[in-house]
C-alpha cells in the first residue's frame, strides 16, 4: 500500500473501500483505517476516532447509501468513538464487539479504552451480518484485548483484522486485559482459516496472511525463549529483562516493553513454567 491520503475513499476491491483517518502516531502508524463494505448498502468497520474531518470523509464515502451496521473490532479510542456521531448521522446500529473498559494506569503503547462505547448488538464468534451482496462473519480473536473481533467477508475471502494482525508492526499485548496465551491461540485460529487477504486497521493489507501469522507466532516464541533463558540465569526483574532483550530501545518505550514481557511471564506462570515472588520472577522448570 502506498501512502494513502487521509479523508479519501480508496477502493481496494469491488466490495471494499478504505478511508484513512488523520490520527498518525507511534501506535496507529499512518492512522486508523475505516472500511466501507458493500455497494448498494454498507457496513462500516472501525469508524475510528471522533474527528470532524474524518466523520465528514466517512459521510462523503457513504454518499447517502443506507448503512446497515457500524462494526467495531474493539473499543480502543482510535477505533470506536466515531461510532456514536456516525450513528446519529446515519441511524445505523452499532454492532460487533462487547463493551469493555479497563482501569489501567501503567505505561501503554496503544490507545486507552473508549468509555462511552455501547453496542446495540454484540456478535458472538461465527455470527453473521448481511447486506446487498455481502456477508460478514464475526471471528473472535481475544489477546490484544479480550473483546477483539475480526470480520470475514465471505464473498471475497478478505478478513478485517483490526489490531490483531498488522503488516507494519506486531500487536500490543499488555496486561491486565491483554492476554498472551489468548493472543497466541487466536493467531493459531487464523492459521486454520483460508483468508485471501487481511485488511488491518493500521498499515498495508497483508497478501500472504498465513506466512505473516506464522512469522508473528515465531517472533513471540522467540521472545518467550529469551525470557526462559534469562530466568534460568536468575534474571528475574522485568526492567533487567527489558534491558537485555531490547538493546538500544528508546527509553521512552521501556515501560511498554515491560508490559509485553509481563504478558509473556503471566502466560508462562499459567502454564506452570514460571512463578512470581513480589517483583521477581523465577523459572519453575
Amino acid at each position: 500500500m502506498s501512502e494513502a491520503p487521509t479523508g479519501e475513499a480508496i477502493r481496494v476491491e469491488p466490495l471494499v473501500a478504505r478511508i484513512l483517518a488523520a490520527n498518525p502516531s507511534p501506535f496507529t502508524y499512518t492512522g486508523t483505517q475505516t472500511y466501507l463494505v458493500g455497494t448498494a448498502d454498507l457496513a462500516v468497520i472501525d469508524p475510528g476516532p471522533d474527528l470532524p474531518e474524518h466523520l465528514a470523509a466517512l459521510e462523503a464515502g457513504i454518499a447517502g447509501r443506507p448503512v446497515r451496521a457500524i462494526l467495531c473490532t474493539h473499543t480502543h479510542r482510535d477505533h470506536s468513538p466515531a461510532s456514536r456521531p456516525l450513528q446519529a448521522a446515519t441511524g445505523a446500529p452499532i454492532i460487533g464487539c462487547a463493551p469493555l473498559t479497563i482501569e489501567d494506569s501503567g505505561p501503554r503503547a496503544d490507545a486507552a479504552f473508549d468509555r462511552d462505547y455501547a453496542a446495540d448488538r454484540v456478535l458472538a464468534d461465527g455470527e453473521t451480518l448481511s447486506g446487498a451482496g455481502w456477508t460478514l462473519e464475526a471471528v473472535a480473536t481475544p489477546g490484544h484485548t479480550s473483546n477483539h473481533l475480526c470480520f470475514g467477508l465471505r464473498e471475497s475471502g478478505a478478513l478485517f483484522t483490526g489490531d490483531h494482525v498488522m503488516g507494519w508492526s506486531t500487536s500490543v499485548v499488555a496486561p491486565p486485559d491483554g492476554d498472551m496465551g489468548a493472543y497466541m491461540a487466536s493467531l493459531d485460529k487464523l492459521l486454520g482459516r483460508e483468508d485471501r487477504v487481511f485488511y488491518p486497521a493500521h498499515g498495508p493489507e497483508v497478501t500472504n496472511p498465513r506466512r505473516l501469522v506464522r512469522g508473528m507466532m515465531g517472533h513471540r516464541r522467540q521472545r518467550e525463549g529469551q525470557i526462559l533463558r534469562l530466568l534460568d540465569q536468575d534474571v528475574g526483574a522485568i526492567p533487567d529483562m527489558v534491558a537485555r532483550m531490547y538493546v538500544g530501545l528508546d527509553p521512552r518505550l521501556a515501560g511498554a516493553a515491560g508490559r509485553s514481557v509481563l504478558a509473556h511471564l503471566i502466560d508462562l506462570r499459567n502454564r506452570g513454567l514460571a512463578s512470581e515472588d513480589a517483583d521477581t520472577w523465577r523459572s519453575v522448570a
